[in-house]
């Protein structure tokens, strides 16, 4: 029997996954598996028996990666559940910018009294005229599951698209309509476009990726989008850049003291992955993510070990171990299997940077003296019998 918890409420329709193997518990320390949102969890202690975090949602940095990852603690995300939900708010943001349709709707409120509004809107309705989003030129920095459907909507809207991304993954370039002009350098979306959104995860790399450098070589009048994460922005050079007349509107789903009343920034409370659609696929894609690796042992999506997916175990049982990525830790393993008389039938091995994963499946069951010999071993973590 496996035990979760969940420290914040998780959709129900997610929750349904798991099946009579699995039963909720109130308490963290008596928990195999954590299901999270936005809730912090740097102050808290984790247990020993905890094997897995699921964030349901793909930002992860409420979760400390590396002290899980130092404890064997598997930490999943959810990438692309929420993708379509902060796509379409990415083009609301896009036409509260180009369009002044909040100045224009504070303004009938303003004279909502008025039996006269109607002929008064005609008189003043030029004082919120906008621009029409039609060939102008939108950059996306990021073409990760967000930023490839962004991209591919904006075609659709007549937009000429401009898309960075060195990292970008196979999938993603699938995915990506043909029109879309991959730039090798983010200087030529600053250079050459009037919309710029970005779409990174927020690392110590991409902290401040619009500064006030970066700003500086976008063309006057930008808009810029930020829907990813508050601190890859420089919003106190944002702002400036507003000031100075560089940047015509920033939108943000990040309310901070910096843009909340700021001239020049529309803010959005958050609101990216807030639908029920977007919930509900967070959930049920956690929930599967942990359901797979507790009965299983299989690593799909995890944020700081390796992925490693062996499917069901169809032989006489499982081992994984997760351990330091150092050498000759294979044939130490291989050592113990083979004094235990015990036939390897098949094995994944993968790392990701300090940290690497081990699956093993063995033709009979190994017994608790063996485990301890694998536990024993300088550098390895956790050594899980999955069967």
């Amino acid at each position: 029997m496996f035990r979760y918890t969940c420290l914040n409420p998780i959709a129900q329709v997610g929750l349904d996954g798991f099946d009579s193997r699995f039963e909720k518990t109130e308490e963290i320390k008596d928990a195999d598996g954590v299901l999270v949102r936005s809730a912090s969890m740097h102050d808290i202690d984790l247990p020993e028996k905890l094997l897995c975090v699921a964030r349901a949602g793909a930002g992860v940095n409420n979760i400390p990666l590396e002290k899980c990852a130092e404890k064997g603690i598997v930490v999943f995300n959810t990438p692309g559940a929420n993708a379509n939900g902060v796509k379409e708010l990415v083009f609301a943001g896009m036409l509260l910018a180009c369009r002044d349709i909040v100045g224009g709707i504070n303004w009938v409120k303003a004279n909502c009294e008025n039996p006269d509004i109607a002929k008064l809107a005609e008189k003043e309705k030029k004082n919120f005229a906008g621009i029409e989003v039609m060939d102008k030129k939108l950059g996306i920095i990021g073409l990760g599951a967000i930023g490839v459907r962004v991209a591919n909507a904006a075609k659709h809207l007549g937009m000429e698209v401009y898309g960075y991304d060195p990292y970008i993954s196979v999938d993603a370039a699938w995915n990506l309509s043909r029109d879309i002009k991959h730039v090798l350098s983010v200087d030529d979306i600053y250079a050459n476009c009037d919309i710029i959104t970005i779409h990174v995860p927020l690392m110590d790399s991409t902290k401040n990726t619009i500064n006030e450098e970066a700003i500086n070589k976008m063309k006057d009048g930008v808009i810029l989008l930020n829907f990813a994460r508050d601190l890859l922005c420089d919003e106190k050079a944002v702002v400036e850049g507003i000031k100075k007349g560089k940047i015509a509107k920033y939108v943000s789903d990040f309310p901070n003291p910096v843009t909340a009343n700021a001239e020049g920034c529309i803010v959005i409370p958050h609101l990216g992955a807030s639908t029920e659609e977007s919930e509900d696929n967070c959930a049920k894609m956690a929930v599967k993510e942990m359901v797979d690796y507790l009965t299983n042992g299989n690593i799909v999506n995890s944020v700081n070990y390796p992925k490693a997916d062996m499917g069901v175990c169809q032989t006489g049982g499982r081992v994984t171990i997760h351990h330091k990525n150092v050498t000759n830790m294979i044939t130490r393993f291989s050592g113990v299997f083979s004094e235990a008389g015990i036939n390897i039938s098949d094995m994944v091995n993968s790392s990701k940077g300090e940290y690497a994963y081990t699956m093993i499946d063995i033709d009979s069951e190994i017994t608790q003296e063996y485990v301890d010999k694998l536990n024993a071993i300088d550098g390895v973590i956790r050594v899980r019998v999955i069967k």
